[in-house]
């Protein structure tokens, strides 16, 4: 019967896996993806490897602390409870990834745990409390900073990185030699090419980040019982990750490349640039951030912050300044030449900016760690209650 639950448990972790790669691989590499820097097949093979990486490293000490510090009893953790936590945090991100929205699988997990916790009066209610208000407190920072770049500095910034998309591929595999090997597109410029990679090495930054924190969501629960060992654990949570990477992500990847705001590379970068900041600094400190929530909001601020800029015109020989006048958001490349082209061909802050599908994804992303957590506490509480 052991044996059975023990089986069971390490499907719903790689179930748990699975979903964590959907929910992560967005924000990782939508902006590239949304930039046509990166192929969604190149997006989660770098996600696979570097999510890999995180977990083999940092990623063991955040398994222990999370099996350790957030409950205080040290026998609430069996095989029966773990599978149960396990299916809330896995059910919740699949809600979440159906609707191609990534939710945040450090809230979702943490309050599958806590839900166990309250439930058996095992919470630590200190340490819950600290993280709470640095998950309320890191997506403001980053849609407010990603909101002002977006409104007043976006402009310089493009004009300073100067990098403008070109037809055809950014990369290419070269299949001439014994071994391929990427190589850049024939149409890509240096600048270009230097752009490109500075997004993709920030996308596979961010995904080492997700290794070193999200594979204790998929696997603490059952690393904190005796005989299951970590190594082996981290092998199959990473794998489901890749999985995952290279199945349901591409929804999310659509939703945080396309979806809510058209993203040139310049504005891939800026984002990654913020959310990546974030989460490095949180992690610097011991809080497990959520990376998934701080990138959405950095997209969605960048590209709110872009629809309500506001440019001042000059024109005439003797350089008058017309009065201020509000334009959606507008990338350099699209404005037409002071005196020349119809306003009406400029474009609106609808175009750039899609408040119906930035409305959906705020709220999923609140919705699915309310799920796990009220499923998680409500169940508990009926089993210690009632039933054990």
């Amino acid at each position: 019967m052991v044996e059975v639950l023990l089986l069971i448990g390490f499907v719903v972790a790689a179930f748990v896996g699975y979903n964590i790669g959907g929910a992560t691989t967005g924000p990782a590499f939508g902006p590239a993806v949304g930039a046509k820097v990166i192929s969604k097949a190149g997006a989660a093979a770098l996600m696979s490897i570097f999510f890999f990486i995180g977990a083999g490293t940092l990623g063991q000490r955040v398994v222990t602390t999370l099996g350790e510090d957030l409950i205080t009893g040290a026998d609430v953790f069996t095989l029966e409870t773990s599978i149960i936590v396990l299916f809330f945090i896995g059910g919740a991100l699949f809600v979440g990834n159906y609707a191609g929205v990534p939710a945040s699988t450090s809230m979702t997990a943490v309050g599958a745990i806590a839900g166990l916790g309250l439930a058996t009066g095992t919470l630590n209610r200190a340490v819950m409390g600290e993280i709470a208000i640095w998950w309320l407190v890191a997506p403001i920072i980053g849609f407010w900073v990603s909101g002002v770049v977006g409104r007043y500095f976006y402009p310089a910034i493009d004009r300073w990185v100067a990098i403008e998309s070109t037809d055809g591929a950014l990369f290419e595999i070269d299949r001439s030699g014994v071994v391929p090997k990427p190589v850049a597109g024939p149409n890509t410029t240096r600048r270009e090419l230097f752009g490109g990679v500075v997004v993709i090495a920030i996308g596979c930054l961010m995904a080492f980040s997700s290794g070193t924190s999200n594979i204790a969501n998929a696997i603490a629960p059952l690393v904190a019982l005796d005989g299951v060992e970590m190594t082996p654990m981290i092998l199959l949570g990473s794998a489901a990750v890749a999985v995952g990477a290279f199945t349901i992500a591409r929804r999310t990847l659509d939703t945080l490349g396309n979806d809510i705001t058209e993203l040139p590379l310049t504005a891939a970068i800026v984002v990654a640039v913020v959310s990546s900041g974030i989460v490095i600094s949180l992690s610097a400190v011991g809080i497990p951030a959520s990376f998934v929530i701080i990138a959405t909001m950095s997209i969605v601020g960048l590209g709110g912050g872009r629809a309500t800029r506001t440019v001042t015109v000059k024109q005439g020989i003797r350089g008058e300044k017309e009065p201020n006048v509000s334009v959606g958001a507008l990338k350099a490349d699209e404005m037409p030449a002071i005196g020349e082209g119809d306003p009406a061909d400029i474009p609106s802050a609808a175009d750039l900016f899609n408040p119906g599908t930035s409305a959906r994804v705020v709220l999923m992303q609140n919705v699915v760690p309310i799920l796990s957590t009220v499923g998680a506490l409500g169940t508990f509480w009926v089993l210690f209650s009632f039933v054990w």
